[in-house]
């Protein structure tokens, strides 16, 4: 007879793993490896400049993909200047402070001041520049006209002269050039130095506006520690394709025998010994390990005795299984 065997393994096909608690799995450890990370990744800092401290202050929940709640430490970073540094960002503090209340007066102020268009009349800005350049401009070509008369009567050219008329009138253009172009230099100088007069007070309180910036000590940078995360989806689809793969090794192996030419092997019970039961089909139908009485090697199959539908008795009175018709 079969001996007891309650609690022997089942050799049927691995069942999948469920998806969702695989990926529920899976963000556990995703979140413990963020966790960890970050707890390695928050080094204290100490400096001669200050401290720069991180600590857990409490936990939040999130929701998970499952739509159950997560609890996740929350932590805060606190940086605290030595106190002469303290006391130079006081300072800047108050200069800036300082700076600002500049700006809004200055900016009060700008209103009306931008209020009133800007006016550049160019004659005046020409008239200017001729008188001013006049000064220094006549004295010099009286000086070359006189040279000129001079030049003229000593080659024998007299005033009414084609020669003489020539000369003159060459001079003059060329003075009146001269003076034309005083008056336009002159007149892009005056509109450049009025836009400046009309542009200094916005400029000025531009400046004011951006200030001088007070600049906060530099911690150095933290190290970064990467946590290498856990492929446990990965892992179980390994595990599920190994089981499935030697699961179909052992059944095809089994019933492999179909298809050699064996339909009809020898398995009675009463010629079996060291039976041992190691699983079941899927259709639940038994399976063992035994050895034959007369020797040879562990073998693995059905016994006879409990798949009557595929069995035929043998002429010497013992039962052969057709593992074709095995369910």
């Amino acid at each position: 007879m079969c001996p007891n065997l309650e609690g022997t393994p089942i050799v049927s096909t691995p069942a999948p793993p469920d998806p969702r608690k695989t990926a529920q799995a899976q963000a556990d450890y995703n979140q413990q490896t963020a966790q960890t990370t970050q707890a390695m990744n928050m080094v204290n800092q100490y400096n001669p400049w200050g401290t720069s401290e991180y600590d857990q202050t409490g936990t939040q929940t999130i929701i998970g993909a499952d739509g159950k709640p997560i609890s996740v430490p929350k932590y805060s970073q606190t940086t605290t200047l030595s106190p002469e540094q303290q006391a130079i960002f006081e300072q800047g503090q108050e200069a800036q402070g300082n700076i600002a209340g500049l700006a809004v007066d200055q900016s009060a102020r700008m209103r009306e001041y931008l209020s009133d268009p800007f006016t550049f009349d160019n004659q005046d800005a020409a008239n200017w520049a001729y008188d001013l350049g006049a000064e220094r401009l006549d004295p010099r070509f009286a000086q070359q006209e006189e040279a000129l008369r001079t030049r003229l009567y000593n080659s024998g050219a007299r005033e009414g002269s084609p020669a003489y008329e020539a000369a003159m009138g060459q001079f003059g253009q060329e003075r009146n050039d001269a003076y034309n172009n005083l008056m336009l230099e002159g007149r892009g100088q005056a509109f450049s130095e009025a836009m400046a007069g009309r542009n200094q007070p916005i400029n000025e309180l531009s400046a004011l506006m951006s200030g001088s910036q007070v600049s906060m000590p530099q911690f150095g940078a933290t190290p970064q520690t990467g946590v290498g995360g856990v492929d446990y989806t990965g892992l179980v689809n390994q595990k599920y394709q190994g089981e499935l793969a030697s699961h179909n090794a052992m059944m095809g192996g089994l019933f492999g025998l179909a298809g050699t030419g064996m339909q009809l092997a020898l398995s009675d019970e009463r010629l079996k010994t060291n039976i041992r039961r190691v699983g079941q089909t899927d259709e639940g139908t038994p399976i063992y390990t035994y050895n034959y009485k007369s020797g040879g090697p562990t073998m693995m199959g059905v016994m006879a005795q409990e798949v009557p539908d595929a069995r035929v008795m043998g002429p010497d009175g013992f039962w052969r299984v057709d593992y074709a018709e095995v369910s």
